[in-house]
């Protein structure tokens, strides 16, 4: 690897600015939280005001001598800044800290690299990092930037500098065109889920909204899940059967953060393509967490980054076992269709309210009528018992079977197609609605 990564476990002294535009300012309190997920040891906080970022440090000469003080006397290893720091500020602080300084995207990739568990996983983490530090490869080879003349020193006509830069982006095109693998891997097994008429649902939300504990509570699945910043990394696809709908696919995807790191986005396409191309997303919402709208509208801009920004969606606020006085709840447009739905994952209160509410958005097409089948069609007539999907039945004076059901068109048409009947001509002759 080119590149090192700490460990978790050392000393670090955080560094906020304050006083910057609210369109760019970060929030201290999550930065704290990365720093904990990341596994560091907080030994300082330090707020700095600054309107003017220095070209040179990002904070002042002044605050930089302060911060050389704190990081001797609490033995520091490790100075992150809560904002993206240029190379050249990265490698001026290290020399005036004379120790490691990292960014706000530095400190994210890293938690990344310590989650992921699938080899994609692993891949899109890996191009993401090398893509940021390929930048920063000269923090580790100052003596060898020039190459030097005279007898015995000439060298091949490439310094260890460019022979690195080379050797990444050969690594970073053998990755791309893995990921690209991937990427035609999932498309055909989307392809291969619409062949079979099966909706995707995707779960999306902020990191930490209780995403991938409303995973396991609607699929009975045991997907980790924690309370803490990126506890989910790699996706993770499960079958969920609802009522009047059939089988669908529910899809936990890697949470979202504010000023997300574009080569992050790009290095996780190919997983984030689950939530662009699924039926409907369910974003989940921290309903207990004060600044909510806000994380709203940084999901909504990385749901546009990835073209899923007009896909159908379903509110979902989770965490009402911390709020008081609200009661699980379907809450619907002027339409009557589900918009947002109330619910506690953790406690599993307003489960039945969300299938319902997925239920009723994907299956438009309900069929409700009554099918007249004949003797010799008895298989037919067990299957749609044995889908539950029977609401009455009687017989004719021939015999034959008149079944009440309810269940989507989709499923219908694929029970009567496994007769050999063609759908509509089935329907038209033996259906009366």
């Amino acid at each position: 690897m080119f590149f090192e990564r700490h460990q978790g476990g050392e000393r670090a002294i955080l560094v906020h600015l304050e006083g910057q535009d609210p369109e760019v300012r970060e929030d201290p309190q999550e930065f704290q939280e990365l720093v904990a997920s990341a596994g560091a040891e907080t030994m300082a906080l330090v707020n700095v005001p600054r309107h003017r970022p220095s070209a040179k440090f990002l904070i002042g000469s002044g605050k930089v001598d302060e911060l050389c003080d704190l990081v001797k006397a609490e033995q520091a290893e490790l100075v992150i800044f809560n904002h993206v720091l240029t190379p050249s500020q990265e490698r001026n602080l290290e020399r005036a800290f004379e120790c490691r300084v990292i960014d706000r995207t530095g400190l994210i990739l890293d938690i990344f690299a310590q989650r992921a568990r699938t080899h994609e996983g692993k891949l899109q983490v890996e191009l993401a990092q090398l893509e940021h530090m390929s930048t920063r490869l000269v923090r580790g080879w100052t003596h060898l930037e020039r190459q030097k003349g005279g007898i015995g020193l000439r060298g091949p006509g490439e310094t260890q500098l460019e022979t690195d830069r080379r050797l990444l982006r050969v690594r970073i095109r053998q990755i791309r065109q893995r990921l690209e693998k991937v990427r035609s891997q999932r498309e055909q097994a989307r392809r291969g889920r619409k062949r079979a008429d099966i909706p995707s649902v995707s779960l999306v939300g902020y990191t930490n909204a209780g995403k991938s504990t409303l995973f396991n509570a609607l699929t009975a699945s045991e997907v980790y899940a924690a309370d803490q910043l990126f506890a989910t990394l790699d996706p993770t696809l499960r079958r969920l059967e609802l009522d009047d709908l059939g089988p669908v696919v529910l899809a936990d995807t890697v949470g979202f953060i504010r000023h997300l790191p574009h080569k992050l986005v790009e290095a996780f396409r190919a997983t984030l393509e689950e939530s662009s191309n699924a039926d409907l997303l369910l974003h989940v919402i921290d309903a207990h967490e004060p600044e909510r709208d806000q994380q709203i509208e940084q999901v909504l801009a990385v749901l546009d980054e990835i073209g899923a920004g007009e896909q159908p969606q379903l509110e979902v606020y989770n965490k009402l076992d911390l709020l008081e006085g609200v009661e699980p709840q379907i809450q619907r447009d002027a339409e009557g269709r589900p918009q947002r739905v109330w619910l506690s994952a953790r406690d599993g209160v307003g489960l039945d309210l969300l299938r319902q509410a997925i239920a009723e958005l994907l299956g438009d097409d309900i069929f409700i009528g009554t099918l007249c089948l004949p003797q010799r069609l008895g298989r037919l007539r067990a299957q749609f018992f044995a889908l539950g999907v029977v609401q009455s039945e009687g017989h004719d004076e021939d015999g034959d079977s008149l079944l009440s059901v309810r269940l989507p068109r989709v499923e219908l048409n694929r029970l009567v197609s496994r007769e050999g009947w063609q759908p509509a001509e089935f329907l038209e002759q033996h259906t009366l609605q």
